[in-house]
């Protein structure tokens, strides 16, 4: 079953879609003088509030084809007597908008993901599979890396891999969300995400499902498998995971959700085949939600991680789900690169940040994703 939140951020929406528009604060009306031009939108109800405002008008800006509204410059005196005629429904400023900006979430910023970016480490050419509840193929910030995909649910394998869930779409984003001016960057950027489907929109799914898709990924040879799901052990999905790890595939996996504890890493993190990813907060402490156990590897950002959701919009999960695809982006770029799966492996805790965690909390220590690359993030902030 899919690691859900620990209580912490559920939903934190911001709806964007094409341009990503928000309007920006500008000053209204009432702060120009009575003989300053301002530019207003009109909404009218009649004829006679049309006519109005073009015989207030010094320029008419737009009429709309549709709609009843129509933009003009006049100077502000002329303006106001608009707001009192029966037939005008409002006067508005017609304020300012501009593209949202692109924002780096502080789990790329703590695993420096953007001095791989500057130093041209983007994961081109790497293929890095989502095995989880699908990815939502339209989304601005995704789009562009979408690959292949195919859906193992309810036993039956079929096309239909879109996202119903949003789990998928999250942690898609994380591991490569595209490196553009709006919403969210990824720890790769240029990296083909595949979908593959295994989990329903209620977030669940059987191991049988989970384990048709870890040997899907090993059949295409793709490098990174990213699973950010778990249960009870099963010898299937270890047969899955035995077979996939041999095939080349980097399997990374989340430890669960089951912390507090000493030693619950779930399945199918909790085999030798997977590098098992627990969680941690922005004071670099263990998330109190996140599993623990010997078999962890590496810590990587879960608590309170925005990223790319549903229909175009961004959300803010916490998990260990949310760390898992950290270290799944930082292994496609190594392997775009040109490291093996157990290379890839190796170098990624071997340049691990100790941030002081025990070895059951933490394994190597922190993703340093910069540091894997052979880059030097001393100096990032």
């Amino acid at each position: 079953m899919v690691h859900q939140p620990d209580g912490i951020s559920r939903r934190s929406v911001l709806k964007v879609a094409g341009a990503s528009l928000a309007t920006t604060a500008v000053s209204p009306l009432g702060a120009a003088a009575d003989d300053q031009t301002v530019e207003v939108n009109v909404g009218f109800s009649a004829e006679r509030g049309r006519q109005a405002a073009f015989d207030a008008a010094d320029h008419v800006v737009r009429e709309f084809g549709s709609i009843d509204v129509v933009t003009l410059r006049a100077a502000k005196k002329a303006v106001a007597g608009l707001e009192n005629n029966p037939n005008v429904r409002y006067v508005e400023a017609n304020e300012t908008v501009e593209a949202l900006a692109q924002t780096l979430p502080w789990g790329q910023d703590r695993v420096d993901s953007e001095v791989a970016h500057s130093n041209g480490e983007t994961g081109a050419g790497a293929d890095v599979a989502i095995i989880d509840t699908g990815i939502d193929s339209n989304h601005p910030d995704l789009e562009a890396n979408i690959g292949k995909g195919r859906a193992f649910t309810g036993g039956i394998e079929s096309s239909n891999w879109e996202d119903d869930n949003g789990h998928g779409t999250h942690c898609a984003g994380i591991a490569d969300a595209i490196d553009n001016s709006q919403g969210v960057v990824g720890v790769s950027t240029e990296a083909t995400l595949h979908a593959v489907k295994v989990l329903t929109a209620s977030g669940s799914g059987t191991t049988s499902d989970v384990a048709a898709g870890i040997e899907y990924v090993g059949d295409q040879g793709w490098d990174v498998g990213s699973l950010s799901l778990g249960g009870g052990a099963s010898q299937t999905l270890k047969d899955a995971c035995e077979y996939a790890y041999g095939q080349g595939v980097l399997l990374v996996a989340a430890a669960g959700n089951d912390g507090p504890c000493t030693d619950c890493v779930g399945y199918p993190a909790a085999y030798d085949e997977c590098v098992a990813v627990s969680s941690t907060n922005q004071n670099d402490e263990l998330s109190s939600f996140s599993s623990q156990g010997p078999q962890v590897e590496l810590a990587a950002p879960g608590s309170n991680i925005y990223s790319t959701y549903l229909a175009g919009t961004y959300d803010t999960l916490s998990g260990t789900s949310m760390a898992c695809p950290h270290v799944s982006g930082a292994g496609g770029q190594l392997m775009a690169d040109g490291y093996t799966n157990t290379e890839a492996r190796s170098r990624l805790k071997n340049t691990a940040e100790d941030i002081g965690l025990g070895a059951n909390e933490s394994g190597s220590g922190l993703l340093d994703a910069a540091a894997a690359l052979g880059l030097d993030s001393s100096n990032s902030t």
